[in-house]
């Protein structure tokens, strides 16, 4: 029987949808291509008519999963709060594909690096524009710095089996962000050239 390209693009959405949840739940080396397809309802030969191996999965999966991220912040400290939030730290399945799997991403290939960095580049660009201020440079330097602060405390916070640490990793780093602003970390950066 014969699928439509509906059916196909349908099909190909709802494994890019699994494959994008498995990996940031348990890492890539975890997950099969069986494991992606049983999630999706697909069969497993029927991964070769979207991917031509594993490695084509999770460069398509890391690219369509960075596409949207980060779409959502237009009040950046709901937005902030929400991803420094015990909730966030304790379903990596649905949370940010960055905390999830940026530590992974050194072993992967060439093209899914190349995702990654491009998913990185678009976010920090969004990332910039919501924040205040007239200096893109200044806003561009803020945005890499806030979401390298967050992303590392989801990261530490996620590997800790201490909950009082964990929440105060969440917690300081909120705080932190919410009192250093950009030219505070210019100073910052003087003060360490000293």
């Amino acid at each position: 029987m014969k699928v439509s390209r509906e059916q196909m693009g349908e099909n190909r959405r709802r494994i890019l949808h699994e494959a994008s949840r498995l990996f940031r739940d348990r890492g890539f080396a975890a997950v099969t291509v069986a494991d992606v397809m049983k999630a999706a309802g697909q069969t497993h030969g029927g991964f070769y008519g979207h991917f031509a191996s594993k490695d084509d999965l999770i460069a398509a999966t890391v690219a369509d999963t960075l596409a949207g991220e980060g779409s959502t912040m237009t009040d950046i400290e709901a937005w902030t709060d929400a991803y420094l939030s015990p909730l966030h730290r304790e379903n990596p399945e649905q949370g940010c594909p960055m905390a999830s799997l940026a530590g992974l991403m050194r072993h992967q290939t060439p093209e899914a690096r190349a995702a990654m960095a491009r998913g990185l580049n678009a976010h920090l660009s969004r990332f910039a524009q919501e924040l205040p201020g007239d200096d893109d440079a200044d806003r561009r330097r803020s945005a890499i710095g806030r979401w390298a602060a967050m992303v590392g405390a989801v990261v530490l916070a996620r590997a800790v089996d201490d909950t009082a640490l964990s929440d105060e990793l969440l917690r300081e780093t909120r705080a932190w962000i919410g009192t250093t602003q950009p030219d505070e970390l210019n100073h910052q950066d003087e003060d360490a050239r000293i």
